[in-house]
């Protein structure tokens, strides 16, 4: 007759726990979160409104992103947040999003354009719908504000960081003697340490191009300034709001790259023990430290507005440290678009 042995309380094995782990790190894979409860599919979820919502501000700027938030409200009333922004549970990939003026990425960033002509006395808006929840939908209108702090960076690069030296190898210990009285002999000498290598030099900073801005106003009951910043062959345009908004225009010489750190030598080998004692071999020498690159030079900046921005020049903000001193020239500056 077979019988069965009583069995003490069940014990997990390590590889059953690393493979527990292993799903958990492995979260990213959308079937298993919805598994662990950390996601859930709409398609499979009753819902019966949702709003959505721009946590950062309900306006959005040229060349700003913003992220989209979307709530879901279930019969019961119970709300269900989207993932991302929201840290929720509601996956993206189970909506969609419609953007005009703006564009909108599958993870709900919103952005918009750097160009202000894009958005330029119009309203963005978002059309979110659920495929699965043919019913269901969200709009929400963005504003355009131009109470931002702008920034055209035309400085030089960075120098690259120069590369660290190698350590010196440790010198080989020294053989063994013997210490017998009655054969006596003695230890080897150890083995001197190598030099440890250089450090790379660190690059030069480059140097900041020349750089021509134009401002002008926009008059109204809320006065704006148009600006254009010119540097390189390259040209980027503004819509800012003296009253809260700036532009600040960089030209700085780029920053030299550190030099490398030099190598540290290599120990000496020990003495090998005996009859006298071997000695001990030489430190290698310490590499030279690499010498930091020098800086760029920063760039000119020439600005030229028209007198009735002038009021509003404190909303344009320049550096070019170390540079020629910026030139302000007041004269008749058309629109810029």
């Amino acid at each position: 007759m077979q019988t069965w042995e009583s069995r003490g309380p069940v014990r997990i094995s390590r590889a059953t726990c690393l493979t527990f782990a292993s799903l958990l790190a492995l979260s990213g894979c959308t079937s298993v979160k919805v598994k662990l409860g950390m996601r859930v599919y709409l398609a499979n979820t009753p819902v019966s409104s949702m709003q959505a919502s721009l946590p950062n501000g309900p306006a959005i700027a040229p060349g700003e992103k913003s992220p989209l938030v979307v709530q879901f409200r279930q019969p019961d009333g119970k709300i269900l947040v989207i993932e991302g922004k929201g840290k929720g549970k509601v996956l993206w990939s189970d909506i969609t999003v419609a953007p005009t003026i703006v564009t909108a990425n599958n993870k709900g960033i919103v952005s918009l354009a750097h160009d202000p002509r894009v958005s330029d006395g119009k309203t963005a808006h978002v059309t979110i719908t659920v495929p699965s929840h043919p019913d269901l939908h969200a709009d929400l209108d963005i504003p355009i504000t131009y109470d931002y702090n702008f920034v055209a960076n035309f400085s030089g690069a960075p120098g690259s960081d120069g590369l660290n030296g190698s350590d010196g190898l440790p010198g080989s210990p020294g053989s063994m003697g013997s210490t017998d009285p009655n054969n006596p002999s003695p230890g080897g000498n150890g083995g001197n340490g190598t030099n440890g290598s250089d450090g790379g030099d660190g690059g030069n900073g480059g140097n900041a191009p020349p750089v021509q801005v134009r401002v002008t106003l926009r008059p109204g009951t809320h006065p704006l300034l148009q600006a254009s910043v010119v540097a390189a062959g390259k040209q980027r345009l503004y819509l800012i709001d003296p009253q809260g908004g700036a532009l600040t225009v960089t030209a700085d010489g780029g920053r030299g790259g550190s030099g490398g750190r030099g190598g540290r030598g290599g120990s000496g080998g020990s003495g090998g023990m005996g009859t006298p004692n071997g000695s001990s071999g030489s430190a290698g020498s310490d590499g030279r430290n690499g010498f930091d690159g020098s800086p760029g030079r920063a760039g000119s900046i020439t600005v030229t507005y028209d007198p009735r921005v002038q009021p509003y020049l404190t909303a344009i903000r320049l550096s070019n440290q170390g540079g020629p001193p910026p030139v302000f020239k007041e004269e008749p500056v058309a629109p810029l678009w």
